[in-house]
């Protein structure tokens, strides 16, 4: 997965050392050395110690500019795609996390390195499902699998699982589940049978399913690999609390306190309140709850601000407070609705008519079948492309782009190029300002 086995010191030590023998020079740059450092700081010592030499390689990482220099870039590449991924996490830092992944994406297309590309595709695709925008997500999912096809190479297992399992989709979902924990189990990648069960956590709390989520989201939490923290305490607690296990809750209140007491980011602090006020009552439950949307309404984790607003509202409603709740299940609905996070949202949709008022159905346009490459295809002409300039998108020729081209004019009864904004749905992820 994204740092390989690095929940171990010796993965740590290997990956390390491939940095050090792909390095031009004698000695490897100081930073592969800080992140080691910080790496072997976190195993031996535990996180309130290793949090300010995570942060240090942190630093050192975002400091590359790979923009002008290929070595540089090499450098991001080893430093921040096998390592840093998981030092953002362990520092709760979306932005960073955005940010590193954009870049390297970038830096494997400048390069043309289409194996690097998949990987930094389906890197890049986790934090736009977090900020809830499922549309950019897929089509990242959509150019792996394009560059699948063309390289002969398997597309990353993943993405369309955890994809999947935001959108609610329970049947696909869990195929996609069952078929990545037992190809991972049978290769050994135990970071991936772990990120199974978060996807399957994500999946039962959509569809209210709690009993499910809380297992499988223990099973992640008890192997507590480094990185999956933020992902998976949030679907604990969560499951935790709609089942009664409050000595469960409880344990992913401590675990996430350890480590807010170091890192107080706005995503740690945000989710450290909406735990304390699953745990809560009363004014206390009320005052976390404003908090955990205050503090997640500044970050990129819009997924998660929009699930606060649903377990407040779905509080509010249990305190018999309808008008208020209705306001709360409202926001709810309309931006998980809108995000096409399904199952979430008619769990709020449930709750509104509930409390006497039915949610507003988004107009859903007719869809048409297009295959993955034909959508990628329309979707670059859409954007002013042309078909050499699409073509060296996707690593097809532009004869190739004509021949999808072509094809996406008949599904969907056009002659032009410039119809396809008419014709293409829209996608609201990229036209909301971050």
């Amino acid at each position: 997965m994204w740092a390989g086995d690095l929940d171990r010191p010796g993965g740590v030590r290997e990956a390390a050392e491939a940095a050090r023998a792909a390095t031009r020079g004698p000695e490897p740059p100081r930073v592969v050395d800080v992140l080691l450092d910080a790496f072997a700081l976190r195993f031996t010592e535990g996180y309130a110690a290793a949090a300010a030499a995570l942060a240090r390689a942190l630093k050192l990482v975002l400091a590359i500019n790979a923009g002008t220099d290929l070595e540089a870039g090499r450098w991001l590449w080893l430093a921040g795609g096998r390592a840093s991924a998981i030092v953002a996490l362990e520092l709760w830092d979306a932005e960073s996390w955005h940010a590193l992944a954009t870049r390297l994406a970038q830096f494997a297309r400048d390069t043309g390195a289409l194996v690097h590309l998949q990987f930094a595709l389906s890197f890049l695709a986790i934090p736009h499902l977090l900020a809830g925008e499922l549309t950019m997500a897929a089509r990242l999912i959509d150019e792996d699998h394009l560059i699948a096809e063309v390289t002969g190479n398997p597309p990353v297992a993943y993405t369309a699982m955890t994809l999947a399992a935001w959108r609610g989709q329970e049947t696909p979902a869990s195929e996609l589940i069952e078929t990545t924990v037992r190809e991972a189990t049978a290769s050994g990648q135990g970071r991936l049978v772990s990120f199974a069960d978060y996807a399957s956590a994500v999946l039962y709390n959509g569809l209210g399913h709690h009993d499910a989520a809380r297992d499988a989201a223990w099973r992640a939490f008890k192997r507590d690999q480094l990185g999956y923290g933020p992902l998976v305490v949030p679907e604990l607690a969560e499951a935790a609390s709609r089942t009664g296990d409050v000595a469960l809750a409880t344990a992913a209140l401590e675990w996430l306190s350890e480590r807010t007491r170091v890192t107080s980011t706005e995503w740690a602090l945000g989710i450290e309140a909406l735990v304390r006020a699953l745990l809560s009552d009363g004014e206390a439950a009320e005052s976390l709850y404003h908090e955990a949307i205050e503090r997640l309404g500044r970050t990129r984790v819009r997924a998660q601000l929009a699930r606060a607003h649903l377990l407040y509202g779905e509080w509010l409603r249990r305190e018999r407070r309808r008008a208020d709740a209705r306001e709360q299940l409202r926001t709810a609905h309309d931006m998980l609705d809108a995000m096409g996070m399904e199952a979430f949202a008619e769990r709020a949709g449930r709750e509104l008519l509930a409390t006497g008022e039915t949610a507003r159905k988004r107009t859903v346009e007719t869809a048409v079948e297009l295959t993955a490459q034909e959508a990628q295809v329309a979707r670059l002409a859409r954007d002013g492309l042309s078909n050499p300039e699409i073509g060296a998108r996707l690593f097809i020729s532009p004869r190739t782009v004509q021949y999808h081209l072509a094809k996406v004019f008949t599904k969907l009864d056009i002659s032009s190029r410039s119809q396809l904004h008419r014709a293409l749905p829209a996608d609201p992820d990229t036209t909301r300002p971050h």
